[in-house]
């Protein structure tokens, strides 16, 4: 596993990993959908992007809110969009997406329900699935990039800010 370097590889992961898991359907951005011609398929979408708390590692956190659309052509089944929002909601649990686990931490907040139109009624031809997950960027701040690590207990220093009180650790 490559390590992950922007916000921008979760959405590319998601779309991969739905496109391994359901080949006959299409999946792509909000640009892969401008069309009417061909309305089945996943809408991969990012809804946001926020601060989270650092790793243990000491990487920044980004927790990225996620939209998997799921669209269904005009006459399908009144609820194909339903079943396809269920499918990808069994795929979204637990699912880091082949990223790795230091870097990505598992969806939170996951919720299915029909789309909103820009009228009042709701679009039961489409459904979304949001989510949040958490990705940590940038270097882990334990790779100490000074030097050797060094120690100090409170009680053998009469000064604990004092870097030359410290010890080199023991190999």
């Amino acid at each position: 596993m490559t390590l992950i370097e922007k916000p921008s590889q979760l959405p590319q992961a998601i779309g991969a990993a739905l496109h391994a898991a359901l080949p006959g359907l299409k999946v792509g951005s909000h640009q892969d959908f401008q069309g009417d011609a061909e309305k089945n398929g996943v809408m991969v979408t990012v809804e946001g992007n926020g601060p989270g708390i650092r790793s243990r590692e000491g990487r920044k956190a980004h927790v990225l809110a996620i939209s998997l659309r799921a669209m269904v052509a005009p006459g399908a089944l009144a609820f194909d969009a339903c079943d396809l929002a269920s499918q990808l909601m069994d795929l979204v649990l637990d699912n880091r997406w082949d990223l790795p686990p230091a870097q990505c931490d598992l969806p939170a907040n996951i919720v299915a329900a029909p789309a909103l139109r820009t009228s009042v009624e709701t679009d039961y031809d489409t459904w979304a699935v949001s989510f949040t997950q958490t990705l940590y960027l940038g270097p882990a701040l334990l790779d100490d990039p000074t030097g050797q690590p060094l120690f100090a207990c409170t009680w053998d220093v009469s000064n604990i800010d004092d870097p030359t009180q410290y010890q080199p650790l023991a190999e």
